[in-house]
This record gives structure tokens, C-alpha cells and sequence, in this order.
């Protein structure tokens, strides 16, 4: 996961496909694939004013080649980052 502000991220292709998920408190909003269920980016409650977003989503990266990049099996994970 890497993080941008909120104007660093632009979506160029799928975007008809994404689906929001939120919580209980409505705050946070993750984004996902609705065709393939892949999280590809959120918008935390606790730093709003930016996005996390799933490195695996960026066509010619990957990721476990990145030496600095954090990995999330999904399960074990900081519980709001």
C-alpha cells in the first residue's frame, strides 16, 4: 500500500466497476472491484485527506519487487491505517 493526496490519484480505467464499502461510522471509504472483489484503493477516517491505494492495482508494477512497499494478506493488518 502507498499513500497520495486526494488530487494524486486518478483512475484511467475500471472506474464504472468500482464499489464503495463503508463501516459503521460511514467516515472511511474503500473501494473495491466489482467484477473481481479486488480492494483497489480507500479514503481512511483517520487521514481523510488522502488515499491509500493497493500498488498491485498499477498496471506494470509489481509489487513484491518493491523493497519499501508494505504487504497485507487482508487478515493480519493495522486496523485503520
Amino acid at each position: 500500500m502507498a499513500y497520495v493526496p486526494l488530487n494524486g490519484l486518478r483512475i484511467i480505467k475500471g472506474k464504472q466497476s468500482l464499489s464503495c464499502y463503508q463501516f459503521h461510522t460511514k467516515v472511511a471509504k474503500h473501494y473495491f472491484c466489482s467484477n473481481c472483489g479486488i480492494y483497489t484503493h480507500h479514503q481512511s477516517r483517520l487521514n481523510p485527506n488522502r488515499y491509500g491505494f493497493n500498488v498491485g492495482c498499477l498496471e506494470g508494477v509489481n509489487p513484491y519487487e518493491l523493497e519499501e512497499v508494505g504487504m497485507s494478506d487482508g487478515v493480519n493488518h493495522p486496523s485503520d491505517c
